[in-house]
């Protein structure tokens, strides 16, 4: 009766309530889209994306409010100043960005809402009430990750090497005490797997109850 009740105040509430979100940090090449996917596929219905605002430029395929919320920077600026935004970050031009109203919208499901957020944005949702559960997906070693990239075949040279600078900074930038609940070293993907589903069967515990209430 406890969970019931709670699910029922989830439903009626805007604010953010309910099983916890989660914050998945990491460079490119550590394997947080193939962790993700995973957890999709066994947990159905339990998991939702956010979807970030960009005020980039759709490309061919995409769809508004799917693959992102496009808008402009002034509409963007506007509503970051009004405080509706948890992170932002301008990337090549552009900003990128996690709103209020987006994690709502997973958690008004019953979802447990999962961010791919890089660390400046960890960084800034630890200054919310948010209060997701933070893990560091992280590769073996740059050497590892470096070949994970290669065999891609999708980088040129230029951008292989700023995401191996990037990735030296991220991995530096995660030891930094407190910052993370886990680190997961994706040397065994199933391994991994596993010690992700550990950290989360709680909060998936608490997504599955509010489903069958």
């Amino acid at each position: 009766m406890r969970w019931r009740r709670l699910c029922g105040a989830i439903a009626r509430a805007a604010a953010m309530q309910g099983p916890r979100p989660v914050v998945l940090s990491g460079p490119s090449g550590a394997g947080k889209s193939t962790l993700i996917k995973k957890l999709f596929k066994d947990y159905e219905n339990i998991f939702g994306f956010s979807v970030s605002h960009t005020t980039r430029q759709p490309r061919p395929g995409e769809v508004n409010g799917k693959d992102y919320h496009f808008t402009t920077r002034e509409e963007m600026k506007k509503e970051i100043d009004a405080g509706e935004f948890i992170e932002h970050a301008e990337f090549s031009g552009n900003m990128y960005g996690t709103s209020k109203g987006a994690v709502q919208a997973v958690q008004a499901k019953n979802q447990i809402c999962i961010l791919d957020i890089d660390i400046q944005g960890v960084r800034n949702i630890k200054k919310t009430e948010l209060n997701p559960i933070y893990i560091s997906v992280q590769p073996p070693s740059i050497e590892v990750l470096e070949k994970r990239l290669r065999d891609r075949q999708t980088e040129t040279e230029e951008s292989l090497q700023k995401r191996l600078t990037a990735a030296r900074i991220d991995l530096e930038l995660s030891k930094e005490p407190g910052l993370f609940d886990m680190v997961i070293v994706n040397d065994d993907l199933e391994k991994a797997y596993s010690e992700l589903k550990e950290l989360l069967l709680k909060e998936i515990q608490k997504a599955q109850e509010c489903r069958k209430s």
